[in-house]
């Protein structure tokens, strides 16, 4: 009961100090543990197909690209970099997961309309089949996704063909006017919690900048648990995965409401976190290290 008291006591002087701090400073932080479920896992050379659904404008679509594409850059760029990042999925079972950006598929012409249901998304990755793929679904803000703001993007499977072969497919969302207090957070105000300044955009897209880390959480989480028997921690229909295990981390020091300290571009006051091709900065989420257990941030 002492020590209890000793604790609650320390976080009511913390809380009437205003001083920023995490639980984990006053107890141990205890390690995190993904469980391998013993299915396969995605790697080797794994194309990714893009199905754009609504209306992105070519600088839109090519800071989307160039992501995916920085994640298994042969050209080494400035550290800390977004390959840097992704190196972490080759700690997983079974070695690297090399991207490669394959077909793309503009849908300007909204052929579902502009309310999707859950079923649209696994027949619109149709249009991509393959061993080895995954099928990118990126919907544009102006086009409603059923559950939008309880997930802000979804990974999952389909059959491909008659046979038992199964292809693997992300939905992620533009929420530049949908949720982005959930969606494209830290770039716009939170919907709850700590009311903390947003952070500039390094790309200058508010939406895009949150597609951007949505899509790198799906990317993770799809190639080390493809199939809902990889690695994950909870029940396998609502599964904390290498990524979401470790949602709102994205720099040393963080804590609910705050992403951590980051890298700030002198010239636009942009945050970032890490470096991409063309010149490209992104600020990536932290991602479950099974190595040491924790949640490891770029910065």
């Amino acid at each position: 009961m002492a020590a209890s008291a000793s604790i609650y006591n320390l976080l009511t002087l913390l809380l009437l100090s205003g001083i920023p701090f995490t639980f984990s400073e006053l107890v141990k932080e205890q390690p995190l543990v993904l469980k391998y479920h013993n299915g396969p896992l995605l790697k080797g050379k794994i194309t990714v197909n893009l199905i754009w659904y609504g209306k992105f404008s070519p600088t839109q679509r090519s800071i989307i690209v160039d992501f995916i594409n920085s994640l298994s850059s042969a050209v080494k760029p400035k550290v800390p970099s977004a390959s840097f990042w992704w190196k972490t999925t080759e700690k997983y079972k079974s070695g690297s997961s090399t991207l490669v950006v394959g077909k793309q598929i503009l849908l300007e012409n909204y052929p579902l309309g502009k309310i999707l249901k859950n079923p649209h998304l696994p027949a619109l990755a149709g249009k991509f089949n393959g061993v080895g793929t995954v099928s990118v679904i990126l919907t544009a803000k102006d086009v409603a996704v059923e559950g939008f703001c309880m997930r802000c993007g979804t990974h999952g499977s389909n059959r491909v063909g008659r046979g038992r072969v199964r292809g693997t497919f992300i939905w992620v969302g533009n929420s530049e006017t949908q949720c982005p207090g959930q969606c494209a957070w830290p770039f716009h105000q939170p919907i709850y919690g700590p009311q903390t300044p947003p952070l500039v955009a390094p790309n200058g897209d508010v939406g895009i900048d949150g597609m951007i880390i949505n899509l790198a959480t799906l990317l993770a989480n799809t190639v080390t648990n493809p199939f809902n028997n990889g690695y994950f921690q909870g029940p396998a229909d609502a599964p904390l995965e290498a990524v979401s295990a470790c949602t709102g981390i994205f720099g040393s020091g963080s804590y609910p409401g705050y992403p951590g300290k980051l890298l700030v571009e002198k010239s636009t006051g942009a945050s970032y976190n890490a470096n991409g091709i063309n010149g490209r900065k992104y600020l990536l989420p932290a991602m479950w290290d099974p190595q040491t257990s924790r949640c490891k941030a770029l910065v």
